[in-house]
């Protein structure tokens, strides 16, 4: 699926693409490349469908990558969902690949689930220490529309994946 996530140092949208990593020959991240996750590992569990978010102008470069899996084969949930190294912190390339990517797992909510887990997207948030957990809940309900539910777990509403959607995979070739 082809979106534009933004370069920061000219401030330009360029274009990228969301890449399913079973059809494409692409080495998967892991912790020994400066990943939190090893996405070549998990990407080998039953049901995990790996996505990797690449430039068009450096298809081998992933700057950001998402493991989607119907739990039960019935619930979306977004197992997975990391940016390049070098797409965080202060000196970061690229802007707008979370928003690709998790606006991609919505859309994949929406195609995949039946009955009243259409639309909705589950997540949870783990992070060693409470205040970067706190923080990181707050970034996604402020920026991707999530509810908290519970201790650790997020939902997505269909209206906040549409809306996602809209903003991160439909609308942005008009902007």
């Amino acid at each position: 699926m082809k979106v534009r996530i933004l370069k920061i140092s000219n401030n330009s949208l360029v274009d990228a693409l969301i890449l399913d990593s079973k059809y494409f020959e692409i080495i998967l991240p892991s912790v020994v490349d400066g990943w939190r996750f090893n996405f070549n590992k998990h990407s080998k569990k039953r049901d995990f469908e790996t996505f990797v978010l690449v430039k068009e102008e450096t298809p081998k470069v992933v700057e950001g990558c998402l493991i989607f899996e119907m739990k039960d084969k019935t619930e979306p949930y977004m197992a997975f969902v990391e940016l390049a190294p070098h797409n965080q912190g202060k000196n970061k390339e690229h802007e707008r690949v979370a928003g690709c990517l998790i606006s991609f797992a919505c859309r994949l909510s929406f195609i995949k689930a039946t009955g009243i887990y259409k639309g909705w997207l589950a997540f949870d948030v783990f992070e060693e220490e409470k205040a970067n957990e706190i923080k990181l809940m707050t970034l996604y309900s402020t920026k991707y529309n999530a509810l908290r539910f519970g201790k650790t777990t997020m939902l997505i509403t269909p209206e906040g994946g549409e809306k996602l959607i809209n903003d991160f995979l439909t609308t942005q070739y008009e902007k």
